[in-house]
């Protein structure tokens, strides 16, 4: 036990003090004594108590509860309007099934409760002054180290999950690995098979946006890989290209890490290059070529996600940003303006980072010209942007009603008729102007409802 200080936010040390007051053993534990070891805010607040679950219920009998959990000794009492966690100490059982404990016995002792946990950083609790670490979770949080709590063999099995939370902290937190984790995370690996998929997709979005995401994901590629076995073909493939000097998955993962932490642009750049290896060719010269490549990774990606159950909004974006990586944007407004209209402001603006990442993560010796032409197209849209410029239908001079006015019958033509107009307006062959517009409209065909003329 050391002294050590944390700041307790008012409502969990309500919780606390009644435990306390009631003759409870309470403390703090896992992710907020972590997180105060690393000097930053904690944002999740768990208390252990010695108190059986019936006696947390009773204790708080005057809160809102929810006891979803309470079968694994877990209540969550509302404080102050905000949800406080409370769980018994407790001993996990056997995993039959490699997700989770088939029983749960409570027990006394914090220790042992602490005993059960993944990793040493998370294996701490706190009450007042008082740390609780009978694993060396402080020393390793000094050290940077991610290592396990007792036998690494051993957690792995009961929870493969964990295999990948330790990848997301040496990520999230630039932390090592401890070499007998390390080497049990790849004996266990084959695990992750009864892993739910959603689980597995939420720790891979959350490495993706740590600050060593490329290292960390270099280092445990072949687990990356058992869980996304497409990317496998990425792995060591050389790009015979002078514009390249990583592989394919190695360029991924250097375009991730140079872009900003969201975690749509992220995953992005994580599978905007996974096309490549089967679209390419080699040249006379011996120059590697990836025609298409855009195409197919988006197609790719598209079904990738789906199996990952991302949402369909998500899904959509990343595939979009994938398929449009590679376009080449004339440094024209017409051109900017033809992209934009495609694509929104919101997702042009995503697009412009990815084209800028995905230069940044290629040969240095080529990127500053390139970078400077995509600065021009940046000008260029903030320009259109500032003066309201015409990019869409809703920004159109005129619209379904003003037909209508002019005689055009409600219908499918309403809608092909604005959409030439718009096409016209980005053409820069009409201007944005009511008048015009309707002089262009009024000369439709209305016995053969053609548009030829336009």
């Amino acid at each position: 036990m050391n002294s050590f200080k944390i700041h307790i936010p008012s409502r969990i040390k309500s919780a606390l003090d009644k435990l306390h007051h009631a003759g409870y053993e309470a403390y703090v534990a896992g992710g907020c004594i972590r997180d105060t070891f690393l000097g930053k805010e904690p944002h999740d607040w768990d208390i252990a108590t010695s108190a059986a679950p019936k006696e947390v219920q009773s204790l708080f009998d005057g809160c809102r509860q929810i006891d979803t959990g309470l079968k694994h000794g877990t209540l969550i009492v509302i404080i102050d309007k905000e949800p406080v966690e409370i769980t018994t100490f407790r001993v996990d059982g056997e995993y039959s099934d490699g997700r989770r404990p088939d029983t749960v016995s409570f027990t006394l002792s914090i220790t042992e409760d602490l005993s059960r946990r993944d990793f040493s950083i998370n294996a701490c609790a706190a009450a007042g002054n008082l740390l609780i670490d009978p694993f060396g979770g402080l020393e390793d949080a000094k050290n940077q180290l991610i290592r396990c709590v007792g036998n690494p063999v051993q957690r792995f099995t009961e929870d493969a999950l964990r295999i990948l939370r330790g990848i997301r902290f040496a990520s999230v937190l630039n932390f090592k690995v401890e070499e007998k984790t390390k080497a049990a995370m790849f004996e266990c690996m084959k695990l992750l098979k009864n892993v739910s998929q959603e689980r597995i997709t939420e720790e891979f979005c959350k490495t993706l946006q740590g600050m060593n995401v490329r290292n960390t994901l270099l280092e445990f590629r072949d687990i990356m890989v058992s869980i996304l076995p497409e990317i496998k073909e990425m792995t060591d493939f050389d790009q015979h290209n002078k514009y390249h000097v990583h592989d394919v998955y190695e360029h991924s993962l250097k375009a991730v890490e140079l872009i900003e932490s969201s975690h749509v642009l992220r995953v992005t750049m994580f599978f905007h290059d996974i096309g490549k290896p089967s679209c390419f060719t080699l040249d006379e010269k011996n120059v590697g070529h990836f025609y298409g490549h855009p195409e197919i990774s988006a197609q790719m990606t598209e079904k990738i996600l789906q199996r990952m159950k991302f949402s369909t909004a998500d899904n959509g974006t990343v595939t979009e940003l994938v398929k449009y990586h590679d376009i080449q944007i004339g440094a024209t407004a017409k051109s900017v303006k033809k992209l934009l209209s495609k694509l929104g402001e919101v997702q042009f603006r995503r697009l412009l980072k990815v084209k800028k990442a995905d230069i940044m993560a290629q040969n240095p010796l080529f990127a500053k010209k390139r970078l400077e032409f995509l600065d021009m197209i940046q000008l260029i849209f903030n320009e259109i942007i500032t003066a309201n410029t015409c990019v869409s239908l809703r920004d159109l001079a005129v619209n379904g009603v003003d037909l209508i006015q002019l005689g055009i019958p409600q219908g499918k033509q309403i809608g092909i008729i604005l959409n030439r107009l718009l096409e016209m307006v980005l053409n820069e062959e009409l201007e944005n102007k009511k008048d015009a517009l309707l002089e262009i409209a009024k000369k439709w065909d209305k016995g053969t409802g053609s548009l030829s003329h336009f």
